[in-house]
């Protein structure tokens, strides 16, 4: 009896899930996404790209999405397939012991490769950093013909946050260190000559150069607190720190306790763009592990009713209801974006939408140009991430929908997805 009624609640939130979801209406292929009148719809047409949950995907002008699959990364998954077609028969068997006693993972070749980050080159090619559990590496992918080049690969490299030097010869990025801090560093666009910039027990991430100055980088920097045996105690708020690459002379940009200042980019007039949101200390204590370590067999049951109520409100912004009806409460799911873990099912409820497009992330997120005189405006508010290209348009994104700034400061929706991470724009006519 108990199991009737088990398996009578899991097809109940199936229908309803399903049911929700297809209230989303997806954008046909080779269609232009919708421009909301209320957003004027008038911003110039620009070629973009986005990152999420570790794929890449291109969008020309206001045309087709496309999704970049990485050649190397589909061989590499279609050879773990075999493999694991290959060893399936194994598993559980005395043919699976290796030699130290243990069961072999014949599940382990089959981690994703993951992209973390990209850009656009004047060439009309793609560089793109991709990895997994094991290896990582540069790539160039031709949009055109979708052809690839393999130009940097290492073991247990990982990088991030890449961004080009104003002639588009030297690429600037963030590389992962060990104890969790991270550096900035420099190489060629042709992979050569890779090297850390920046040291410390510090998170160094985004750099952007200055248009003009090929050897000026500006970037974000966090200090790391750790206790006595040298775990994480804690991460200090963000600033902006201009590095002179030739000199290695660090120069503070923007300090403010309150704040975190992430993300900047440079206009071809000097205007520095930024994220800025309220600082949070970290507030995580021994009892927290008591009471995770408890609720842990209950969060995992449930899991699966997050994920779909998650999901539910992405795609209706309505939460599952019960059988009367009224809505059924859920532990929030959480999504890590520029650092920050975001109660997505708390958002999706709450925060305002952009032309309809529901928002990641608060609105005290807030996208700053400050101007060489030091002059502030907010020109947009619910930013997670945003690029600028050298003609100065501006896109951004709530997490979920793309947005083009104009000349007045209106938003115009260019594109739309889901848990966007990262941003990539070039305008059109220099494509």
């Amino acid at each position: 009896m108990h199991v009737l009624i088990v398996l009578g609640i899991v097809v109940l939130l199936v229908v309803i899930f399903y049911k929700s979801t297809n209230q989303y209406v997806q954008q046909p292929a080779g269609s232009a996404p919708a421009q909301p009148a209320a957003m004027g719809g008038n911003a110039p047409p620009v070629q973009i790209g986005w990152v999420s949950n570790g794929k890449l995907f291109v969008q020309g002008g206001y045309g087709a999405i496309q999704e970049i699959t990485s050649p190397y990364a589909q061989q590499a998954m279609d050879r773990a397939e075999r493999s694991r077609e290959k060893n399936a028969w194994k598993k559980g068997t005395a043919f699976g012991v290796a030699a130290h006693g243990n069961y072999r993972d014949f599940e382990r070749d089959t981690d994703p490769i993951l992209i973390s980050s990209a850009r656009f080159t004047d060439e009309g090619k793609l560089l793109y950093f991709q990895a997994d559990h094991g290896m990582g590496g540069l790539f160039s992918y031709d949009i055109a013909s979708g052809q690839e080049e393999r130009l940097l690969h290492r073991q247990q490299l990982q990088l991030q946050d890449m961004n080009l030097s104003p002639s588009g010869q030297t690429i600037y990025c963030t590389m992962q260190s060990r104890g969790g801090a991270s550096h900035i560093a420099s190489m060629s666009v042709s992979g050569d000559g890779l090297r850390e910039l920046t040291g410390g027990d510090t998170i160094d991430s985004a750099p952007t150069a200055v248009p003009g100055d090929e050897g000026v980088v500006i970037y974000q920097s966090a200090g790391i607190a750790r206790n006595q045996q040298g775990g994480w105690a804690g991460i200090g708020h963000v600033t902006l720190q201009e590095l002179n690459t030739a000199t290695g002379r660090v120069t503070p940009v923007l300090e403010d306790p309150r704040y975190d200042f992430l993300s900047p980019r440079v206009a071809a007039d000097g205007a520095l763009f930024f994220i800025r949101r309220p600082y949070e200390p970290p507030q995580y204590n021994a009892g927290n592990v008591v009471l995770d370590t408890i609720f842990f067999p209950f969060r995992l049951l449930r899991a699966v009713f997050h994920y779909l109520n998650f999901f539910s409100l992405m795609y209706s912004r309505k939460p599952l209801t019960g059988a009367n009806g009224t809505p059924m409460q859920a532990d929030m799911k959480d999504i890590m974006l520029q650092g920050k873990r975001i109660d997505a099912e708390r958002a999706l409820r709450r925060e305002a939408s952009i032309g309809g497009i529901p928002s990641l992330v608060p609105s005290s997120w807030q996208l700053v140009r400050r101007t060489r005189g030091g002059s502030e405006a907010v020109v947009a508010s619910n930013v997670s991430s945003f690029d600028i290209t050298p003609n100065g348009t501006v896109v951004y994104t709530n997490g979920r929908g793309m947005f083009a700034l104009d000349a007045q400061g209106r938003s115009s929706l260019v594109s739309q997805g889901d848990l966007v991470g990262a941003v990539l724009v070039r305008d059109v006519a220099a494509a």
